[in-house]
């Protein structure tokens, strides 16, 4: 029996959605869609374990190869299972569970499992139809559900700290107080106590790897996310969108912004758009995106919208406009402790990045 939460049955989900549909309706940075921005599909590919499976269309019938079988299942069957499947999704309370019915229908074709095996982030292929040039290229998507707890953008991991010296005095007894503060938002109370006596300077992150990465996208990334994070603890404020705002109205890094150039909006949906594509801080990044196309987003109402890097302009909205920082786990990432190294005070503070 298959089981699986909310986010991995989205997988299936879109599978057969965009089946029945046979388009791709691109979306804005509302999560609106793009009426004149609508791409026929030739054919869906996702991988199996035994191999590839495409899904291409006879009339109104979906033709379904794989390396050995072919199947041949009328399209109204793959729209009465979403239907089915997207009421499940609604009203499910369960963390995982199983749908025999759902699970019956996708054996029939040999899908065997919620989700694409992970060789890469694309969790399935799309062929489509450019009607703006003429081509029918095959694209990459990474699929992000909003239907149960919002999705991940950017996972957090001991590689992703943040390290800063604290600059000015602090007693034993200060810090002693500020490491037992034990609230329920325990990191933004130890930075706002720390701030009140003392400044955290930005030194570097514990990974090179991460730093190198940040570097190559654009030099002044390390220290802008640094004071980015900063930023988020000490107002309380998660909002990715507002807290770039406020980093252009402050300007921390002393930008000349007298052209009213968006520095920093600039440089983060950089960031956003790699992190989104492929990059990661324990992984050497070169720029080699390893999604192809974007990614697909299932709303809360079934509806699946496309961002993609042909859209470069709407895909980096979105991702700078649905987005929220939040804090990690500080036990298991190892953050949130001011400690001493040759005679100097330390702390370092990490972040992970939600969609809204």
């Amino acid at each position: 029996m298959m089981t699986g939460n909310k986010g991995e049955w989205s997988e299936i989900y879109a599978l057969l959605k965009l089946i029945s549909d046979k388009k791709l309706t691109a979306g804005d940075e509302n999560l609106n869609k793009i009426e004149n921005l609508i791409f026929p599909i030739i054919r869906t590919l996702r991988e199996e374990s035994d191999g590839t499976y495409e899904y291409s269309y006879e009339k109104d019938l979906v033709v379904v190869k794989g390396n050995e079988n072919i199947f041949r299942i009328s399209i109204v069957k793959f729209q009465e299972q979403v239907i089915k499947l997207l009421q499940v999704l609604k009203t499910k309370s369960q963390t995982t569970f199983s749908i025999p019915e759902i699970e019956n229908f996708i054996h029939s074709f040999n899908c065997k499992a919620l989700k694409a095996p992970s060789k890469d982030k694309n969790d399935i292929h799309i062929v489509i139809y450019d009607e703006r040039i003429g081509t029918t290229p095959k694209l990459g998507f990474n699929i992000k559900s909003h239907i149960g707890k919002s999705p991940t953008l950017f996972n957090a991991s001991q590689s992703s700290n943040f390290i800063y010296k604290i600059v000015g005095n602090l007693t034993d007894t200060d810090i002693s107080m500020i490491n037992n503060i034990h609230t329920s938002s325990k990191i933004r109370d130890r930075v706002n106590a720390i701030c009140d006596k003392v400044k955290l300077e930005f030194v570097k992150t514990e990974s090179t790897i991460f730093q190198n990465n940040l570097v190559l996208i654009d030099c002044c990334l390390p220290a802008i996310l640094a004071e980015l994070i900063v930023l988020f603890n000490a107002i309380a404020e998660s909002n990715l969108q507002t807290l770039v705002d406020i980093m252009e109205d402050v300007n921390p890094l002393r930008f000349n912004n007298k052209n009213g150039h968006k520095f920093y909006e600039y440089k983060m949906k950089r960031l956003l758009t790699d992190i989104a594509l492929g990059m990661q801080p324990t992984k050497i990044w070169t720029g080699q995106l390893e999604t192809t196309g974007g990614y697909l987003i299932v709303k809360e109402n079934g509806d699946i919208l496309c961002y993609h890097i042909y859209n470069r302009n709407e895909f980096e909205n979105y991702l700078l406009a649905n987005t929220r920082l939040i804090n990690p786990s500080s036990s298991r990432n190892k953050f949130g402790l001011i400690y001493k190294e040759n005679n100097e005070l330390f702390f370092k503070l990490n972040v992970q990045i939600r969609f809204l």
